[in-house]
């Protein structure tokens, strides 16, 4: 398990008095935890108790990181000196395992600054000074027994939320806005409720004339043009969620998705309300992730790791001070086993009543996805109908797709660790999934169908165990077993046979299901599970 430097990237600061309060801060609001957690999307029942001590002290507590102020100076000030070693002499550099915040508000703030907002390009450009920085003094960082990292070997990760994502994309996909050298010392990215297709507001996109305070970097346009990608953003209706594969692979990027609005009190609540349902409060659930691009083939490759959670944009139920946001954070940064799950239709019933009418049946199918660790009391991914995140798809994709991604659907990644097992003498790693396809509101001529509707009802669902042992030697194999839990209590029993495939360094493994019932539907749940952090990713 490798431990680069971790690089925290806050959001956006609209006014004077949020700058302040950011400048004012050393960590930027990452050192701040929660003791409360939204059980269910009930805003007037009462929260649970849930204490998450922040991001900050848990990698402290966790991981043994360390932060880099030394006599009241961060490393880019020009007075800061490294901090001596236990011995009480003098060091050079810092650690590997060290958390930096980049604090870009500094000079736009009334306290340590002009009060002027930057624009977006500034903060890139920034962001590449401060990469270099932290890559020459880990390298000159000596271990306890003198080992040192090479700059060739140099590695960070960065984790950003709302606007600080966007930030991050900059500095890496404009290559006029970051140094190359440290563009390519880019591990991994992890963003929480990034606004990667830009913000909503009314059901319009943030119009690029609203200059005030920077509030247009949040316009699609505005954003094509920062982050270098005009070309991309024209051949797909405007849209700016992709990564280019040659700037970042798409394996290398985790999305944490907030889902809920309710939560939400910027402005006393004018601002959820704007935003409208979908949301966390600011940012669209389908706004708020990213996929791969493949710039020579002119086309989207796959979707990156995307994970849901119950939370708000910020707040006392924020997306970034919780549990759910740490655990995916350092599962994507350390874990040992990624896992990505598709869910893939082959058959769709409709009721008895309505087969003579096939052909003018309309209906949206949702579907929805709860993914548990073993022994642990928060959801890796929840994505629920009540709260705005299930994947949907029409009837005519189901049942006349016109491409492939029509039946197949991308449904969440959850990254697995050995460190955070249960029972430490099990090598095997379990996780729960719960699987549900929800009845839809069958229509015929636009004119919705009532004859045999209960609302609230499923065409499936269930929960499978799922239990896997990766390879305990080289050459080995992977053991896989899974069962539902209609058919047994919480035990996985029965094995699943794998494929391998070819030059991914993964196995494929499909678990069937079916309710042959009408309405109905039956299908398979497809995993594609690998090794994750292994010596060769880096």
């Amino acid at each position: 398990m490798s431990l680069h430097p971790i690089i925290y990237i806050r959001g956006y600061a609209m006014t004077e008095a949020e700058r302040n309060e950011t400048a004012a801060d050393p960590f930027c609001g990452f050192n701040v935890g929660s003791t409360v957690y939204r059980a269910n999307p009930d805003k007037t029942a009462r929260a649970d108790k849930f204490v998450f001590e922040s991001p900050v002290l848990r990698l402290v507590t966790d991981f043994g990181y360390r932060h880099v102020y030394q006599n009241g100076s961060d490393i880019l000030d020009p007075d800061w000196q490294p901090g001596p070693g236990a011995d009480g002499q003098p060091r050079q550099g810092i650690p590997p395992q060290s958390i930096v915040v980049y604090r870009y508000y500094d000079d736009g703030s009334g306290l340590l600054g002009d009060d002027q907002a930057r624009q977006i390009e500034s903060y890139a450009q920034g962001l590449s000074a401060l990469v270099l920085k932290v890559k020459s003094l880990v390298c000159a960082w000596r271990g306890p027994d003198g080992e040192q990292v090479a700059p060739a070997q140099f590695r960070c990760y960065l984790a950003a939320h709302s606007m600080g994502g966007l930030v991050a994309r900059a500095f890496l996909q404009n290559r006029q806005l970051g140094d190359e050298q440290a563009r390519r010392s880019v591990d991994k990215l992890f963003t929480f409720a990034t606004p990667h297709n830009g913000i909503e507001v009314a059901g319009f996109n943030v119009p690029s004339w609203l200059s005030t305070e920077e509030a247009n970097t949040f316009n699609r346009e505005r954003m094509a043009g920062f982050l270098d990608m005009q070309d991309i953003a024209k051949a797909h209706g405007g849209r700016v969620d992709f990564m280019p594969e040659d700037v970042l692979p798409s394996d290398r990027i985790f999305c944490l998705v907030g889902t809920n609005r309710g939560d939400y009190e910027v402005a006393q609540g004018l601002v959820r309300a704007f935003v409208g349902h979908g949301s966390d409060g600011l940012v669209r659930i389908e706004n708020a992730s990213l996929w791969g691009y493949d710039r020579k083939a002119g086309k989207p490759t796959r979707p990156v790791a995307t994970a849901y959670a119950y939370r708000s944009h910020s707040g006392h139920f924020g997306i970034v001070n919780s549990e759910e946001a740490y655990q995916n954070l350092v599962r994507f940064l350390f874990g040992d086993v990624r896992v990505d799950i598709w869910l893939d239709i082959d058959e769709v019933r409709l009721p008895q009543g309505l087969e003579a009418s096939a052909e003018q049946v309309e209906a949206l199918y949702q579907f929805e996805l709860l993914a548990a660790a073993r022994g642990k009391r928060w959801f890796l991914s929840r994505r629920v109908a009540e709260e705005d995140s299930p994947a949907c798809r029409t009837h005519t994709q189901l049942t006349k797709p016109q491409q492939p991604q029509d039946r197949s659907i991308y449904l969440s990644s959850v990254f697995l660790a050995n460190r955070a097992r249960v029972n430490a003498d099990r090598p095997s790693l379990a996780y729960a999934m719960t699987i549900a396809a929800r009845v839809p509101d069958y229509q015929i001529e636009k004119r919705f169908w009532p004859d045999q509707h209960y609302e609230g009802g499923n065409l499936f669902r269930d929960t499978a165990i799922i239990e896997m042992t990766p390879p305990q030697a080289e050459g080995g194999d992977w053991v896989v077993k899974f069962n539902w839990m209609s058919k047994a209590s919480g035990v996985a029993t029965r094995t699943l046979k794998y494929t391998e495939l070819a030059g991914a360094d993964a196995v494929q493994l499909e678990i069937p299901f079916e309710n042959p019932k009408k309405p109905g539907l039956g299908g398979r749940i497809r995993l594609v599970v690998r090794p994750w952090n292994v010596a060769a990713a880096g």
